[in-house]
């Protein structure tokens, strides 16, 4: 791949970093020096003690059973995150609340049958935990589950074929496809509510200290923030879209109280995004309005773009939301805006912006929402692109106190003990950092299991690894055939 964005690893002194940034008009700071006292200060909330400002955000393993059961793989990925130092689990996983809202046939899926092995998955962690850093070092660990519906992106049927159930039609999107969108109705949205808040008092049985009620990336949570064109309740105005999340967590207060309540929210959204020419990314929708984002991006004028949210967020802390976990678009339709990365996947694009560009953008965006809400808890998302300069960049981000936490997902499957060898004063792994080579993504995108598979040796031995490199092989060799054809 020919790109004209340098690879992060080869941006190897502060002098080679800093010159980048301003090279690219790139608003960034980071100290030279690792503020590590910044990253180990414990957090106090509503009772709640967190040891340190490193938080593990939830993954999407595609690797439990048909039913719905954690796996050998899921276990691990757990017991990883329970090894990581990080006192925040934001979720450990995506759970769907009921079998059409899986993304995936080997998604988690919470209830009755499934909340042994779920609890199991907690426990494990906690033990991990221990193992590591000693008895009673889970008294200041606070872990979640993440509960959701996939909505739009929903394959819950054997085989993984779409069955997207969708907030409300979006003719971009539509026509991508496979097969006939299907608009869920009001009442089926009443009882969806419903099931989102007994999963929620399931979570609870299990042991875990909050839910997060899934509202981002594309997800049906997410979508339904956008339904401008929707009839009825649950669209329209602002009042009517933010309806159902708001039915959700006032279920939660009311039923479940001992329950904490967290939402992950796409703060930021953008147009649907193609491969346009040499493979990179282009708008699908250029110079005509766009209904269908919440937060749509403008970066002349960010503070418009968070209008929306910002309101969200204050109707969140008044229901009694304490916990906010600000991500950005989706990885459906807009990856590079969600999660910067060099090497797209197999059905991605070439990033059409500096990945640092992107980094930068939530970051910004995240430290305006917590100047603008002091009291709520916030964990700020997309740093695992930034490698070498995590601790760095973070340990500036918190000490200005443009966040609270900082949120690792995609590094965590590499290098999972990241935060630890930060807290302890040992040098980063480099041979273990996420480099974004996007087979994470690739994996599921293409029916196999979600991991590391160029740098975690369990998955480099996995049957699946042999699986995607063919499959990329394949990809990369009708591409250059594209090219070269008349």
């Amino acid at each position: 791949m020919t790109t004209p964005h340098p690879r992060v690893a080869a941006l190897t002194s502060p002098t080679a970093f800093r010159s980048h940034l301003a090279s690219r008009g790139i608003d960034l700071d980071f100290d030279e020096t690792v503020d590590v006292a910044a990253l180990a200060r414990p957090l106090e909330r509503t009772g709640t003690r967190v040891g340190n400002r490193f938080c593990i955000l939830p993954m999407e393993g595609w690797d439990g059973t048909h039913d719905g059961e954690p796996s050998d793989l899921t276990r691990r990925r757990w017991r990883n995150f329970g090894r990581s130092g990080a006192k925040l689990i934001w979720g450990g996983e995506a759970t769907a609340v009921r079998p059409d809202g899986r993304a995936n046939p080997n998604q988690l899926l919470i209830g009755e049958r499934t909340l042994p092995g779920i609890a199991a998955l907690r426990e494990e962690l906690v033990a991990a935990h221990r193992e590591r850093f000693g008895a009673g070092a889970d008294a200041d660990l606070f872990v979640g589950l993440q509960l959701t519906h996939s909505g739009r992106f929903a394959r819950p049927g054997p085989g993984g074929a779409p069955e997207p159930l969708v907030a409300h039609a979006n003719p971009v999107l539509d026509r991508r496809s496979a097969v006939p969108v299907r608009v869920i109705q009001d009442a089926d949205l009443e009882r969806l509510a419903g099931q989102f808040v007994e999963a929620a008092r399931l979570a609870y049985r299990a042991g875990f200290a909050f839910v997060d009620v899934k509202s981002c990336h594309g997800y049906l949570g997410h979508e339904l923030l956008s339904g401008r064109e929707r009839p009825g309740p649950y669209g329209g105005d602002f009042r009517n879209r933010t309806r159902f999340l708001r039915e959700v967590v006032s279920g939660i207060r009311s039923e479940v109280p001992q329950l904490q309540v967290g939402v992950r929210l796409s703060v930021l959204d953008a147009v649907p995004f193609r491969s346009g020419p040499g493979g990179v990314g282009e708008p699908e929708v250029v110079g005509e309005g766009y209904p269908h984002a919440f937060g749509l991006i403008d970066d002349a004028d960010l503070e418009g773009s968070l209008a929306e949210p910002r309101r969200l967020l204050g109707e969140l802390e008044r229901l009694g939301v304490g916990w906010i976990c600000a991500s950005a678009g989706s990885p459906y339709y807009c990856p590079h805006v969600v999660r910067p990365a060099l090497f797209p996947p197999t059905d991605g694009y070439e990033p059409p912006e500096d990945p640092l560009r992107g980094v930068a953008r939530q970051i910004e965006a995240a430290a305006r929402l917590k100047r603008a809400f002091p009291g709520l808890t916030l964990v700020g998302s997309a740093y695992s692109y930034l490698q070498e300069w995590i601790p760095h960049v973070a340990g500036r981000v918190l000490r200005e106190g443009k966040t609270d936490l900082v949120g690792l997902g995609r590094v965590t499957l590499s290098y999972p003990e990241l935060p630890a060898d930060v807290l302890e004063g040992r040098p980063l792994a480099r041979k273990r950092l996420c480099r974004t080579f996007s087979d994470c993504t690739s994996g599921p995108r293409n029916g196999l299991v979600s991991g590391c598979f160029p740098l975690d040796p369990e998955y480099a031995r996995h049957p699946d690894a042999v699986r995607l490199k063919a499959v990329k092989a394949a990809r990369r060799n009708a591409s250059e055939a594209a090219k070269e054809a008349p």
